[in-house]
């Protein structure tokens, strides 16, 4: 997947406008996310381990030894490698031998989603709106997100779930920190159909969930492709295309979510995928047809590996 050439190019996702715009979004999101340390700070077995990857002379020992130290950590990475998400031959009885077969990158992600799903715990906050609904809709996108990267032949599949998982992450910041404004936002979006919620929450919080997805990502030092997923899923073709691959594909798979009622849908803009987007990763309708068929089972199981996360 690529990547962007520096965090500062994602610092503020906005479209083109006024500076001072782009400097008051920027200050809305980092004043919210100075206020959840529950959500801005990462559990500390998952930061060691993002900082071991990154460490060229990390080994598979050495991320064994973290991991080891949180077993219930441990064993739901075992069980998203011993499931149909990888489909490996034989049953994987030890962190080390799946660090192997898989790669340092690939466990720290699982890791990483493992660790993100408790975040989404909640019940209903507004008539149209509860937190269990978004969790069911990030598992749809990341599923689905991972089945298109596996159609466009792109491989790193659980790059691609974690990328899904996180598009709509700013909605967890704005829960926390905004959350009469978040409601007064939902409210105003259903009392205007015409009004996307990006619009809504820019209106009344000062910012979307876009930029504080982006913001959250440059919080948690994440590759810069995520803070793109994050802050660009609703507008992959504002993305160079060197940089908008892994983008592209959550957005078809938010609209994929959106089209088969997938938890909550209230973000998504649009039911039509762009051609461009289609030629450019060699993708067919066909191919979303038979994505879309796949996605009710793949979700299934995605929720069945991180139920006890979010239990």
């Amino acid at each position: 997947m690529s990547h962007a050439p520096s965090n500062a190019a994602v610092g503020s996702n906005q479209t083109a406008g006024p500076a001072s715009a782009v400097g008051n979004v920027d200050q809305v999101t980092r004043a919210a996310i100075a206020e959840i340390s529950s959500i801005a700070t990462l559990p500390e077995v998952t930061m060691k381990i993002i900082k071991l990857v990154e460490d060229p002379d990390s080994t598979a020992k050495d991320l064994n030894n973290i991991i080891s130290n949180d077993p219930a950590l441990g064993a739901r990475i075992l069980k998203v490698v011993n499931s149909a998400f990888y489909g490996l031959p034989g049953q994987i009885g030890s962190i080390n031998r799946a660090i192997v077969l898989l790669g340092l990158n690939a466990v720290k992600n699982i890791a990483i989603a493992a660790s993100l799903a408790k975040l989404f715990r909640g019940g209903r906050i507004a008539a149209n709106f509860n937190a269990r609904d978004l969790w069911t809709h990030c598992i749809a996108v990341a599923s689905g997100t991972r089945l298109l990267a596996e159609r466009a032949g792109l491989g790193l599949p659980d790059e691609a779930f974690l990328a899904g998982l996180i598009h709509d992450i700013g909605i967890l910041v704005e829960i926390q920190a905004r959350r009469p404004k978040f409601v007064e936002a939902l409210e105003l979006q259903q009392r205007t159909p015409d009004m996307t919620m990006r619009e809504a929450e820019r209106r009344i919080i000062g910012a979307s969930h876009e930029d504080f997805g982006a913001a959250l990502c440059r919080t948690w030092k994440f590759p810069a492709s995520f803070a793109y997923v994050t802050g660009f899923h609703h507008r992959p073709n504002e993305l160079e295309p060197a940089n908008r691959t892994l983008t592209s594909l959550v957005h078809m798979a938010d609209i994929l979510a959106a089209e088969l009622e997938m938890g909550f849908v209230g973000t998504v803009e649009t039911r039509e995928i762009p051609a461009n987007l289609l030629t450019e990763l060699k993708l067919t309708a066909a191919m979303i047809d038979e994505v879309k068929k796949a996605m009710p089972d793949a979700v299934q199981e995605a929720q069945a590996l991180f139920s006890d996360a979010i239990a």
